[in-house]
């Protein structure tokens, strides 16, 4: 007798949950990506479903059969207080009633300021900002709801996205179509201060990891990222592939620039702080639990800047 494979709904299809839903299937899971629009180019392996999950309704159609939900969703920064609770409360319930264990993709927020320190999975969350509190008040329930038997919860932090598709990061849509196009380059803050950025397929690589051992759960993990080096230093990366000097701009202060819009800086303006002090990752725990290497800077670039290139040459 031959038992079909378990479904595994990855929620949120942005550039996260689109690689996170192509890395599933590598490794031989059935996967249905869920956004509020079920569109969007066919994965190979993938059933698109629409739904929105920030309802109860939505929530409970979107995750029906699964045996693991990946929590992706993300949405406007303007609308972050405001939605993503609702969204928790919707996508708990759910997974809850499914019988599921739940996955989340989560932020560095709940750290607040480190004054440079270096971040590890026991680093005190001090944010004080309110998207910092905010995820913090979602992370301290997820971990509640685990240790109250209610299901199984595991946490997956992230430093910055790097990586194809990914645009709205500060390593993103800002950055790498100006360097291709000799365009001048946003460069955020205090560039010479150390800042991990994550690559995105290690980001999909984490959390399928961890989808696929429980015995991870109940707690926050790094997901795998590459020792962190100046934002100088990883444009200078970019400098060395494309032979040619960037023109930096430097955005010492929260203002509007490039895909940044004004409602998006003043909302990011609280957020700031990560450009002003060191902002440094320590993935060293899922690498040795579970034998996970970060992509190292250089092949992440390579595969930024290829992404980019073809993008750009597609609306060419």
């Amino acid at each position: 007798m031959t038992t079909t494979p378990a479904l595994h709904t990855v929620l949120g299809s942005g550039p996260a949950g689109t690689t996170l839903a192509r890395e599933l299937v590598r490794r031989g899971h059935p996967v249905r990506l869920v956004d509020r629009s079920g569109s969007g180019p066919a994965i190979e392996g993938v059933e698109r479903y629409a739904a929105d999950v920030a309802t109860p309704d939505g929530a409970r159609a979107a995750v029906a059969g699964a045996a693991v939900v990946y929590h992706c969703v993300n949405v406007g920064y303007h609308l972050q207080v405001e939605v993503m609770p609702k969204i928790q409360e919707a996508v708990l319930g759910a997974a809850e009633r499914e019988g599921a264990r739940l996955v989340v993709l989560d932020t560095l927020y709940p750290y607040g300021e480190t004054r440079g320190a270096v971040m590890t999975e026991d680093s005190p969350w001090n944010a004080t900002t309110r998207k910092g509190r905010m995820r913090a008040e979602l992370d301290a329930r997820y971990l509640a709801a685990h240790r109250e038997g209610r299901l199984s919860v595991v946490l997956g932090r992230s430093a910055d996205f790097v990586g194809p598709g990914v645009l709205s990061s500060t390593l993103g849509g800002a950055v790498f179509p100006a360097a291709l196009t000799g365009q001048p380059v946003p460069a955020l803050g205090d560039i010479d201060l150390p800042h991990s950025y994550t690559y995105i397929g290690d980001v999909a690589a984490g959390l399928a990891t961890l989808g696929e051992h429980p015995e991870g759960d109940g707690r926050v993990w790094h997901l795998p990222t590459a020792p962190a080096r100046t934002t100088r230093q990883v444009l200078a990366l970019v400098e060395e592939r494309i032979s040619r000097p960037l023109e930096l701009t430097v955005i010492a202060e929260p203002r509007p620039f490039g895909p940044f819009d004004e409602a998006f800086m003043a909302e990011y303006a609280e957020m700031f702080y990560q450009h002003t002090e060191a902002q440094i990752v320590d993935s060293s725990a899922i690498e040795r639990e579970f034998g996970l290497a970060p992509t190292p800077l250089e092949e992440a670039v390579d595969a930024t800047l290829g992404w980019y290139g073809e993008l750009l040459a597609a609306h060419h």
